[in-house]
């Protein structure tokens, strides 16, 4: 039987193992644990003697899951570990803090990751915020608890409508923009897509447009940002993009406040005439004093839409049991950190 290391903090291993997926793994592979609380969610832990104890434990290791307080997976740990066939990452490493992608690749080790898992939660949260910011629902509500409890036909005017045919655009098109395009097939929307990372024969797999960002923003009734923060993206969308936004649009971000130019898109949404969800806000959280908690347009939200209402985060560990049955049994991950997928989220060229 295959075996399996899971190196995490307690809390991981407290919330993001459920038993049923435990119990799952066991089905085709033995585990252990070993338990590392240095580091954190983006970062390894750099104690030395922390990952001298890690060698001695890869002796007999087909897989290795990594996750918070893990230390880092590099070429001296891999040539310790003369079985190790496959790394994961459970969630945090967007930029391969912990595993050492390059010499893994070099020595035939697939390196998957299921980050993505946060994409369910966040999906849903980015259909939400686009349908309250097409009934204008946030301004409705600030005026009833401000006393005006009468329907304005004023604001109803302003109100996109509903979301069935309408032209929705995305920037980006990762695992949270692949789950957000399932959400919207029910309402029949035209998908339209900027991502310069995406294979072009995606677009036709999935069935959406892929396109210049400037037609997405200038082009589509609504626009939601789900691209990562990378050195590329950082305040991409300013003071042109905004002024591309036609009347009308509803723009959306469940992605990173930093990709986006807040005091541009405050002045766009001071001229009244399009509306927005926010779910990512630079800075984070909202400042007690910032324009944009005045603006009846913006629905505000304070980056909660990974959250799930019951403790833990179980996707990320079934999604990760799920690739681990699929490698032992002899067919293809689907989770593949892969050097396209690596320059996307460091901003390298693709």
């Amino acid at each position: 039987m295959y075996h399996v290391l899971i190196a995490c903090d307690q809390r991981v291993r407290n919330n993001y193992l459920p038993e049923p997926e435990v119990a799952r793994l066991e089905t085709f592979a033995e585990w252990s644990w070993f338990e590392c609380e240095g580091g954190g969610i983006y970062n390894a832990e750099d104690d030395p003697a922390k990952s001298a104890a890690l060698v001695e434990r890869l002796g007999d290791i087909d897989a290795i899951v990594v996750c918070h307080g893990a230390p880092r997976i590099d070429a001296a740990l891999m040539e310790r570990a003369p079985r190790l066939k496959l790394i994961g990452e459970l969630e945090g490493d967007r930029f391969a803090a912990r595993i050492d992608l390059d010499a893994a690749w070099e020595r035939g080790i697939r390196v998957v990751d299921t980050t993505n898992g946060s994409s369910y939660p966040v999906s849903e949260w980015a259909l939400g915020l686009i349908l309250i910011s097409l009934k204008q629902a946030g301004a409705h509500f600030r005026r009833i608890i401000a006393g005006n409890t009468r329907r304005d036909p004023a604001l109803v005017a302003k109100m996109g409508g509903i979301l069935q045919g309408k032209r929705v655009g995305l920037i980006g098109c990762g695992h949270m923009g692949r789950r957000l395009i399932k959400l919207l097939r029910p309402f029949e929307c035209n998908i339209w897509v900027h991502d310069p990372y995406l294979p072009r024969e995606m677009a036709e797999v999935v069935g959406f447009t892929q396109t210049t960002l400037d037609n997405v923003l200038g082009q589509c009734d609504v626009v939601v940002c789900v691209a990562p923060h990378t050195p590329a993206t950082d305040k991409m969308l300013g003071v042109r993009e905004f002024g591309l936004l036609q009347p009308g649009t509803v723009f959306v971000n469940v992605s990173r406040g930093k990709g986006v130019n807040s005091q541009a898109l405050i002045d766009r949404l001071k001229q009244g005439d399009i509306a927005a969800g926010i779910e990512a806000f630079d800075p984070e959280p909202f400042p007690p004093d910032s324009e944009i908690l005045q603006l009846e347009n913006a629905f505000l939200s304070p980056h909660m839409g990974a959250v799930r209402g019951e403790a833990g985060r179980p996707e990320f560990f079934g999604l990760m049991v799920d690739d681990l049955d699929r490698f032992f049994h002899g067919h293809e991950t689907w989770y593949d950190l892969t050097p396209r997928s690596q320059a996307n989220r460091t901003g390298s060229p693709a």
